[in-house]
């Protein structure tokens, strides 16, 4: 009797990086048969996340293209995805998250008639365009899905509003988590000799990041929150790695680029950015993993957003929205770098994404759906 074959689509960095560890962990059970295959949505940095994790898809659709939209992104995807969905066959298809990948993985699975197992599931705003397009992308895949894998008790009353019947949602916790503690233990260093400097160095340390398509109209807004709190501390150091989009860099750059402690890089690899979280006092940031990733490194984030998908790390003290108001976000970074109570409060906060068995929960649950496994006990905070 053939094995059950897994196919793990994904195309771009966080997504490469929240299934590195369903990867890894199909790949040593003998149960199944599994396959990975990329879009290449995010070329470069998907082929440094491959490495690191030592995953080698078994087909690269290499979509990545200058200009390209996301309708002609999408079409190119679900035409690609569908002639490998022809020749392998799969039983099950793993989409992870929201983006314009998953949805397209999703999609071309569905119209094959294989089930779809959806990663990091049930994560909702409630505004269909915040963020863009990665609500209604969510949303599409939870319509098509047979399994959904909730990364928290939160994404598991998401989908139950939904109606998604709870014999179908298994609360894993986030993969990201397990990918994370086995960067933690890696030897890095910092390629930036700047960057390596200051890490080394015994001032405090900022990171910022932010990229998000919504946000484009606000990023001078946030370079200048930068500006004001690099010119307010001067013996602090603030690291940006900058997203490579024009557009953020036309914005964000005038604002920050002649001041001597503002350190900008470009966007870095996988395993230097875990070790400059695991270095940073405090992490302004609009970006969704950033949410997940720093609590469990124990440090504070401001979320550079108007509302988030993320809500259990709000609820549990170790992220704090502030919007994309200048002052606002200014005063709320002076806080936690001046009160040292305000600081502790959110340092010391429970994490809610995880534990590390993610991945393990993952398979388990993907084994009950074939008939060959039963699922393991959900992820509980603190347990």
């Amino acid at each position: 009797m053939s094995k059950p074959k897994i196919t793990t689509i994904y195309g771009t960095r966080p997504e490469a990086i929240k299934v590195a560890p369903v990867i890894k962990a199909l790949e040593s059970d003998e149960r199944f048969e599994s396959i990975a295959v990329s879009t290449g949505q995010h070329k470069e940095m998907l082929e440094q996340v491959n490495t690191m994790f030592g995953i080698s898809p078994k087909h690269d659709l290499h979509l990545m293209k200058p200009g390209q939209g996301l309708n002609e992104l999408v079409s190119r995807a679900i035409a690609g995805l569908d002639s490998i969905l022809e020749e392998e066959k799969p039983d099950v298809i793993i989409s992870q998250g929201d983006t314009s990948t998953a949805m397209a993985a999703a999609i071309a699975g569905f119209h094959r008639g294989v089930k779809i197992v959806h990663l990091e599931a049930g994560l909702r705003t409630g505004d269909i365009l915040s963020p863009f397009p990665e609500e209604a992308n969510r949303k599409i895949i939870g319509q098509v899905a047979s399994l959904h894998l909730a990364p928290t008790e939160g994404s598991m009353e998401n989908l139950r509003k939904e109606d998604v019947r709870s014999k179908d949602i298994v609360v894993t916790g986030n993969t990201v988590i397990d990918a994370l503690l086995e960067a933690a233990s890696w030897d890095i260093h910092f390629e930036d000799p700047v960057l390596n400097e200051a890490a080394k160095s015994d001032r405090r340390l900022v990171v910022v990041t932010t990229h998000r398509r919504e946000n484009l109209a606000a990023m001078k807004e946030i370079g200048g929150a930068v500006q004001d709190l690099a010119t307010a501390y001067p013996d602090i150091n603030f690291a940006l790695p900058l997203h490579l989009n024009p557009k953020v860099r036309t914005a964000v750059l005038p604002e920050v680029e002649s001041l001597p402690n503002v350190i900008i890089t470009n966007p870095l690899p996988y395993d230097q950015f875990t070790k400059l979280l695991n270095r940073a006092e405090i992490v302004l940031t609009d970006s969704g993993g950033v949410q997940e990733e720093a609590p469990s490194l124990g440090k504070p984030v401001l979320v550079m957003r108007e509302n988030t998908e993320r809500p259990e790390a709000v609820i549990s003290g170790t992220v704090k929205l502030v919007g994309t108001d200048r002052a606002l976000i200014v005063a709320q970074a002076k806080l936690l770098l001046d009160d040292e109570a305000a600081y502790k409060a959110m340092a010391n906060a429970v994490n809610p994404y995880g534990d590390g068995k993610a991945a393990e929960r993952a398979v388990a649950a993907i084994a009950e759906l074939l008939g060959v496994g039963e699922r393991i006990p959900d992820f509980a905070p603190g347990v």
